[in-house]
């Protein structure tokens, strides 16, 4: 019989703890490293689902060797396997967590050269769609994509049928695509096809994926997103 001890101690060893980091050269991914260096403890398990990747940097990582054995070892696929990634979500899938320690420890150097820039786009966008309808959409009776462009069209293509019919709307801020009314998904062999209905954002119910990329509107979409005075993890996730 497990005691409060054991749980106390199963907490702490299977935990994954980073930092924050500093970047060489200083301005070489200044979106991704406020992000990685800003999110609130909270967000380091609800932002699993973006494209940056783990919500602590794998340079980072430190845990018990136990707790490593027993979620690895990484995926040693080759070259174009986001090895950090799968680790990182077979972490979640066995109940660990994420700590990040507000100090600056490491300097993270950037170059052109570097072996993640190997890894092709649509691997891991793939690995991360399967994740989201693993982890997070079987909570959910429906819920909304917020875009209506690219992104958002994309993921509602590469949902397994099942989770398509949970989406009962896009949304967005483009007067244009809310006039257009619906997106049609004319690959479908369903007949008829499906039309999902676009809507402005303020129309929309959640829950929300979310498929804006973050800090790239000086603060419209933040300020948007805002003003609904939802809960990120329970109203909305951000898989962009």
């Amino acid at each position: 019989m497990r005691t409060h001890s054991d749980f106390v101690k199963f907490c702490f060893v299977s935990q994954i703890v980073g930092c924050q980091v500093r970047r060489d050269p200083p301005n070489s991914t200044e979106r991704y490293t406020r992000w990685i260096n800003q999110l609130a403890p909270d967000q380091l398990l609800t932002q699993v689902f973006t494209s940056n990747g783990p919500t602590v940097i794998m340079p980072t990582w430190f845990c018990s060797r136990a707790w490593f054995s027993y979620v690895g070892p990484f995926d040693e696929g080759g070259q174009g396997e986001p090895e950090d990634l799968l680790f990182f979500y077979s972490h979640l899938r066995k109940g660990g967590g994420v700590i990040r320690v507000d100090q600056s420890l490491l300097l993270y150097r950037y170059h052109p050269n570097a072996a993640t820039h190997s890894v092709l786009e649509t691997t891991i966008w793939t690995h991360r769609v399967r994740f989201l309808e693993e982890r997070a959409l079987p909570h959910w009776a429906t819920f909304t994509i917020w875009n209506a462009g690219r992104q958002g069209r994309r993921l509602y293509r590469s949902l397994t049928a099942g989770m398509r019919r949970k989406v009962v709307a896009f949304c967005d801020v483009d007067e244009n695509k809310i006039r257009k009314g619906f997106y049609c998904h004319e690959d479908s062999q369903e007949r008829p096809k499906p039309r999902v209905p676009i809507l402005h954002f303020r129309a929309a119910r959640p829950p929300f994926v979310i498929c804006v990329k973050l800090d790239l509107t000086g603060g419209a979409f933040e300020d948007n997103l805002r003003s609904l005075h939802l809960q990120e993890g329970r109203d909305f996730l951000h898989f962009s």
